[in-house]
């Protein structure tokens, strides 16, 4: 991998991370398209994707970030709310809706983790292939274009003052919650399906992906710091093969800052976007790339397993 390849799937990652058009399939697509893990030169191909594969969820962190500082105020009052909660006699209004807030943020977070611990050598044997990702991509996109009405009815029917995430109950964080889990399927995009269930239990759209951004601190934390800690604390040897295999520790590092610069212009853009305007395009660019993708298979750019 060189630097210029760590510079394109960052961007990839940081600008798709948290649209509701699934990360993992453009990255499969843009690591195809660079060639990467195609060739090694006679080098054992299965250790090369597999560390393009711990790449692609270490540069996550970089999306991370991006959220982290740009909701630092949400994050403030949710620790806030901790120290509140131990002591009552600094308690605020706010520390309290801070810590009502992390409260509806964990139990969100509990449906996902639990299936993903539980199944995630399954889900990575069966569905981590091109079949499944073209077509949740697919379905995921005739889906946002046939909403595009109800989406419409969520942007024109909340102009309640205060703060949308105060209102958010428990049963509702749950479902979001359970609709992430979906997003456990490469393709379906974990953006979309939180989007679309905060957006269910009554969120104005720009609420909805609020929360999404906040989930996806603990959901993609935890990913990305379990595919560190593997790396990084592994043996010697799994450590030394995955930075040879990436070309030196200069990509990653470039790959974590690229991610992190251009998820932060696009939390911004979609923030902006979803105030007036549907889901639609993004489903038009879902049946779009699902399309690339299963040309791309059937071209012979991608391996069909």
């Amino acid at each position: 991998m060189t630097v210029f390849d760590a510079i394109i799937l960052g961007i990839v990652e940081g600008v798709t991370e948290y649209l509701p058009v699934s990360s993992t399939g453009h990255l499969i697509l843009a690591a195809s398209v660079l060639g990467l893990g195609n060739d090694a030169g006679g080098a054992d191909m299965t250790s090369i994707k597999e560390s393009l594969n711990q790449f692609e969820i270490i540069i996550q962190g970089g999306a991370i970030l991006a959220v982290a500082g740009l909701y630092w105020k949400r994050l403030r009052t949710m620790a806030q709310g901790c120290v509140g909660t131990a002591l009552p006699k600094l308690a605020t209004r706010e520390s309290r809706i801070g810590f009502g807030l992390l409260v509806k943020l964990v139990i969100a977070f509990i449906p996902a983790a639990v299936v993903g611990l539980l199944f995630r050598k399954t889900i990575k044997e069966h569905l981590f292939f091109p079949g499944p990702v073209v077509a949740a991509l697919l379905v995921g996109g005739v889906a946002m274009v046939l909403l595009k009405g109800w989406n419409q009815k969520k942007i024109e029917q909340y102009h309640e003052p205060g703060d949308a995430l105060a209102r958010l109950t428990l049963k509702g964080a749950l479902l979001i919650g359970i609709m992430q889990v979906l997003a456990l399927m490469p393709g379906t995009s974990r953006s979309l399906v939180t989007l679309l269930g905060g957006m269910l239990v009554g969120l104005p759209p720009v609420a909805a992906a609020e929360f999404a951004f906040l989930l996806g601190l603990p959901t993609l934390g935890a990913a990305s710091l379990k595919e560190s800690w593997d790396v990084f604390h592994g043996d010697s040897t799994t450590f030394q093969q995955f930075v040879a295999n990436l070309g030196g520790p200069l990509p990653i590092i470039v790959g974590l800052v690229t991610a992190t610069i251009s998820a932060a212009i696009s939390v911004k853009w979609l923030v902006k976007w979803l105030g007036n305007h549907t889901l639609s395009i993004f489903g038009w660019w879902r049946i779009v790339v699902a399309g690339s993708f299963a040309w791309a298979v059937y071209a012979g750019w991608i391996a069909r397993s």
